[in-house]
């Protein structure tokens, strides 16, 4: 250790290493007993790859509201860390480092929530073992951090309901509240590159953290130094309880209640090609969109699971690539649409016939604006949602997701509220409806039929029509507190029915919206900052926006600021908004633009926003808000260059 700490020291006092690298290596050896880590560290040192170590120690990984993200398979594979190998081309170990997804970071998490837990339920006068409901998606380590949790949480004195293989995230959200258990945690990194993973958090309402238990899980994870603990006597530890295809029945009948209208599918459903990307969402989308009617076509080379992603740069179905094999399948068998999912299915993305013929890619807002529009429509066709109770009903997004959502709203004189983004966000507007229904009527809230609850909502409190995100995360029911792949899959295929029964294209039906509603057109753009110096220099970008937001844009004058990161804020329902870095800022010509950190990804983000009046001639309104936005693009871009000078 002396010989290491000395080349530490001496690469810290070069200039090569951070010194907060050097005191986490230090830290991290001192807090485990791992061969495989010391190994793996002096290995990197004896090769002077101090970039390599700066990004696996600069910080050490903290616990976020979200839970941990990180790299598990690092640029530089040590020979100590690539061992024998594992499946799928993998090491046989995961990434060393404090910054980076391993069994000591993932030992911290699990062991913070359970401390809290216990303590949580507790203070709720509750003697009992705690509940988790732990899940994973097909990337690499996934299923061993999985088993992992597992057997801590056991030998902690927690009770585990483990599913037997992947499944998508909204599934594990599902199943905590329909086995009323405490917790959950899904081990996945979304739409990250194969070499990421995390640990996705979640409380008893079957949403991810947020105030007051997101800081007292925090505070708990992070006070952790040590992978070491102490096993509870086997009569006080708790059981591990398999979920398999049972509970992905009771999920399936569930999500099949999205379905608004089964009349559109008789006499034979649209063809649908389906590909889950090598992750978890052919396990349930397949059988689902078969069992109502449609006829389902996937692509093979992508049904299998596989933490590498073969055959996709990125596994992520907002990116045109991911779904090139799904639309050449189309193409070949004249499907009508073209489904995508990421790997642990909480993302959808589409491609859609146009008029000409050809697969049209849509974006996260429009897939969602169509689907808040039908649903919408179809619940006052149906007389569900009436001029009686339209002030009960309400559509929720993000500040980031198109106001096409919002004029919509107001077109039917339904609700439009606004969160931050993160789909717990809109989760706890969800948990805020069904606190509301008074207790002597809701009874066992989670046992009750969709038509049941909808109907305590429309009378008593607000009856929840759709939710979405533009980063292509869409819901349609209060029973999952997360955006979910599953039930997006069905909305959409219903949405592509609906379109076919009126002898539209899907492409056609959108552009009736944009004449009825006016046209809205978002570009979503971004810089990515890798490792320790991508870390500190969107920091830094990002605080230069709160110090000194920008007066003027693209010859346009700045008629609004919201600083999310120092004002406060209300939603429009009078709920406070919490603090968080963005930045939204509104030009006096009608255009408007958001810029935040990712929370998940070394980049940051910009969101542009523009629109014209509804018009017939909706060519040329594409024209002049697609030229404005390249416009405002460009500025902002020699503007970001210009405050990293």
């Amino acid at each position: 250790m002396s010989d290491l700490s000395s080349s530490l020291n001496t690469a810290v006092s070069a200039g090569d290493l951070l010194e907060s690298s050097r005191d986490n290596i230090i830290a991290l050896l001192d807090g485990t007993t791992s061969p495989v880590a010391a190994a793996a560290i002096n290995e990197l040192v004896e090769q002077r790859e101090w970039s390599e170590l700066n990004d696996r120690f600069f910080k050490t990984l903290a616990f976020g509201t979200g839970g941990l993200r990180g790299r598990t398979i690092g640029r530089v594979v040590t020979s100590a860390e690539q061992g024998v190998g594992g499946p799928n081309e993998r090491p046989e170990h995961p990434c060393v480092g404090t910054a980076s997804m391993n069994f000591y970071n993932v030992s911290r998490a699990i062991r913070g929530m359970i401390i809290y837990l216990k303590k949580y339920l507790a203070e709720q006068g509750v003697d009992r073992k705690p509940a988790f409901v732990l899940g994973h998606d097909t990337r690499h380590f996934s299923r061993d951090f999985a088993e992992f949790c597992a057997k801590i949480c056991t030998e902690l004195g927690c009770d585990v309901h483990l599913f037997d293989g992947a499944r998508a995230t909204p599934q594990i959200s599902y199943a905590i509240r329909s086995l009323d258990a405490d917790a959950g945690v899904v081990l996945t990194a979304s739409h990250n590159p194969s070499h990421d993973n995390g640990f996705k958090a979640y409380f008893n309402q079957g949403a991810q953290l947020v105030e007051p238990n997101a800081s007292g899980v925090i505070a708990e994870v992070n006070a952790i130094t040590s992978e070491a603990y102490e096993s509870l006597p086997e009569s006080d530890q708790g059981t591990v309880h398999v979920l398999g295809a049972d509970a992905d029945r009771v999920y399936m009948d569930d999500s099949k209640s999205l379905l608004l209208r089964p009349d559109l599918l008789e006499g034979g459903g649209t063809k649908v090609v389906f590909t889950n990307l090598h992750g978890t969402g052919g396990h349930c989308i397949v059988p689902l969109l078969t069992e109502l009617g449609f006829e389902v076509l996937t692509v093979p080379e992508q049904d299998v699971q596989d933490g590498r992603f073969p055959t996709v740069d990125s596994p992520n179905p907002e990116n045109a690539p991911a779904l090139a094999m799904g639309i050449e399948l189309a193409e070949k068998e004249g499907a009508e649409i073209v489904i995508g999912t990421d790997p642990d299915c909480d993302r959808m993305g589409v491609a859609v016939r146009n008029d000409e013929g050809k697969m049209q890619l849509l974006t996260g807002n429009q897939i969602g604006s169509l689907m808040a529009w039908y649903r919408t429509k179809t619940f006052f066709d149906q007389g569900i949602v009436t001029d009686s109770n339209r002030s009960r009903a309400v559509l929720v997004k993000t500040f980031v997701t198109t106001d096409l959502q919002r004029a919509i709203a107001e077109k039917y004189g339904v609700g439009i509220v606004d969160t931050l983004t993160g789909f717990k966000y809109i989760a706890d507007k969800l948990q805020k409806y069904e606190d509301t229904i008074p207790a002597d009527k809701k009874g066992d809230y989670r046992k009750l039929t969709p038509e049941q609850s909808r109907d305590l909502r429309l009378e008593y409190s607000r009856f929840f029509i759709f939710g979405g995100e533009e980063s292509y995360g869409y819901l349609g029911t209060d029973t999952i507190r997360d955006k979910d792949g599953n039930g997006a899959a069905v909305m959409f295929a219903e949405l592509a029915a609906y379109a076919k029964s009126e002898g539209k294209s899907l492409a056609a039906l959108m552009d009736d919206l944009y004449r009825e509603f006016g046209y809205h057109l978002e570009l979503g753009k971004a810089m990515v900052m890798e490792g320790a110096d991508g870390a500190a220099q969107i920091k830094s970008l990002a605080a230069s926006y709160s110090d000194n937001p920008p007066t003027e844009i693209d010859g346009a004058a700045v008629s609004r600021v919201r600083d999310f990161s120092k004002d406060d804020f209300e939603d429009v329902e009078g709920d406070p908004i919490p603090k968080e870095g963005m930045l939204i800022i509104d030009l006096d010509d009608g255009r408007s633009c958001a810029v935040r950190p990712s929370g998940t990804e070394p980049k940051i983000k910009y969101y542009l926003f523009g629109k014209d009046d509804p018009s017939d001639d909706l060519a040329a309104s594409k024209a002049k808000v697609a030229a404005g936005l390249e416009s405002l693009w460009a500025a902002l871009e020699a503007d970001a260059k210009q405050r990293m000078a």
